[in-house]
């Protein structure tokens, strides 16, 4: 049991690892962040139906699970979508240091709709993160703009993540994610043609350069880690995956400096709350595992 929750946790942090990758991939595409994830998705389709035509899965769901499916994949296109909008409207740094508020959304979503109660823990872990993102607002007012698209992005992500832990217990994670990308490509196709940004297809198309881009997007950091992270839900709570995920601003943050340099430099405040959000991300699963509040224990869903 140890060892498979080892496992398990290893998967979650590689993720979160090519998560963080992905914000840099969003800097160096030129294209709008709109139609970044038109394309994100597309090509991450093509890839999944691959794969699981070569693992012979059959494709079959019921509607009201198709319905699901491509419900929460409209979400995750918004993230995205707000994800990627608030990189272009500020930076890699602060985008990524705000959607550790991600953890705060989640202890309020998961209780709701999983039928529980509030965990104070949990929700004491989401104010010290506020705490630490108090630090990045008064530090960064100039990108105050990117901080609200970043904010709405976290609370969207979490969001999703709540929702996928109902839809794991029938489906493998790789079907689900399947079917979630479809979704979301549907709802980002019928704004592009309501928007008149396209019919269907968005107008811009990418340059060489940002297809090669992309590809990488779609395949290593979409349909592999979504459908890990949907897979690793199966053992872990919404909280543990969200909380972890909050370890993205770090490896991006680093990987960000090494990569654009002063660009990415950030004032002292900007990093003291980071360092906050940090702590809050270890020093929860730690003290679980300490005092045996269930760290050790692989959690499955019914």
């Amino acid at each position: 049991m140890r060892k498979e929750l080892l496992t398990t946790y290893l998967k979650l942090h590689l993720i979160v690892l090519i998560y963080g990758f992905t914000a840099i991939l969003g800097k160096l595409i030129e294209m709008p962040a709109l139609e970044l994830v038109w394309y994100r998705m597309f090509l991450a389709i093509i890839t999944l139906f691959v794969y699981l035509k070569i693992k012979g899965e059959p494709l079959d769901v019921t509607r009201k699970e198709l319905l699901a499916f491509f419900g929460v994949g409209m979400i995750i296109a918004l993230h995205w979508v707000t994800f990627y909008g608030a990189i272009k409207l500020s930076n890699i740094s602060v985008t990524l240091g705000c959607f550790a508020t991600t953890t705060l959304f989640t202890s309020f979503q998961e209780p709701f709709f999983q039928r529980k109660r509030i965990n104070f823990y949990e929700v004491l872990t989401g104010l010290i993160i506020i705490a630490g993102l108090y630090l990045i607002f008064k530090f960064e007012t100039h990108f105050a703009l990117g901080i609200m698209v970043a904010l709405l992005s976290a609370f969207l992500a979490g969001l999703f993540t709540v929702l996928n832990k109902k839809l794991v217990a029938k489906h493998t994670a790789i079907k689900i994610s399947f079917y979630e990308m479809i979704g979301g490509l549907l709802g980002l196709s019928l704004y592009i043609t309501a928007s008149g940004r396209g019919i269907v297809v968005p107008s811009a198309l990418p340059s060489l350069s940002d297809f090669l881009l992309l590809v990488l997007l779609a395949t290593v950091c979409t349909a592999f880690a979504h459908t890990v992270q949907v897979d690793v839900m199966k053992h872990l709570s919404a909280f543990t995956v969200t909380l972890t995920i909050n370890l993205e601003p770090v490896y991006g943050i680093l990987m960000a400096f090494f990569i654009f340099g002063e660009t990415e430099k950030m004032t002292s405040g900007f990093y003291l709350g980071t360092l906050i959000i940090l702590l809050s991300v270890v020093g929860y699963p730690l003290s679980k595992y300490l005092f045996g509040k269930g760290g050790n224990k692989v959690s499955r869903t019914d």
